[in-house]
């Protein structure tokens, strides 16, 4: 059976938890979907605690015990770690064992890596990357071909973000590719008013 990688991008940590909720109510295992939020994405993203002895390296969380959001299996999973180019963000499921083994996060670009090698085009994972950077949150799905179609469904109903429009809007205020030697993104309200702006105008 061969598996397929659906991935969705959210602007909200709490679109993208209500989202791995309904993925999970209607039958999709926990172990098959995945969440990744910055650190910063809000609230609940940052009520989750850092452990008090977090292992070096590229990965440095570890699974917290703690059901945020949509109350679903794998939002009980949650932990934190830290990605290159991206900072500290808040991931649980599949893609966390993914980042966290085999020394992904520094050899093969943290996330980017990660999403390349589970098959997502380049140029959309160095958008997902980026806009998880600047307090995103991306829902990644492992899937067959009989699921698809309800997956990408469930997908739509919590304003999920196109990533060739976030991508355009990005490239138009400067944005080139994601640079996983980066540190954590600072950017000013203005920037971030003018991505958005340009963003709705190509919709």
């Amino acid at each position: 059976m061969v598996m397929r990688t659906i991935t969705s991008l959210y602007d909200t940590y709490d679109d993208a938890a209500r989202t791995a909720g309904d993925l999970e109510a209607a039958g999709i295992p926990a172990n098959d979907i995945s969440i990744v939020a910055n650190r910063g994405a809000g609230p609940a993203v940052a009520a989750v605690e850092e452990p008090r002895h977090a292992a070096s390296g590229a990965a440095t969380g570890a699974t917290v015990g703690a059901a945020v959001g949509a109350g679903a299996a794998l939002l009980a999973g949650l932990g934190i770690l830290a990605i290159p180019g991206i900072g500290p963000v808040v991931a649980a499921g599949w893609l966390v064992a993914t980042l966290a083994g085999a020394g992904t996060g520094a050899a093969a670009g943290g996330l980017l890596g990660a999403l390349t090698g589970a098959g997502v085009k380049e140029d959309e994972a160095h958008v997902y990357a980026e806009s998880i950077r600047r307090g995103a949150t991306l829902v990644a799905v492992r899937a067959d071909e009989m699921q698809i179609g309800t997956i990408d469904a469930i997908m739509r109903r919590h304003n999920p973000v196109d990533a060739n429009v976030r991508g355009s809007a990005l490239r138009g205020a400067g944005w080139t590719a994601f640079d996983h030697e980066a540190g954590p993104y600072a950017t000013s309200e203005a920037e971030q008013q003018r991505i958005r702006d340009l963003h709705n105008h190509r919709i």
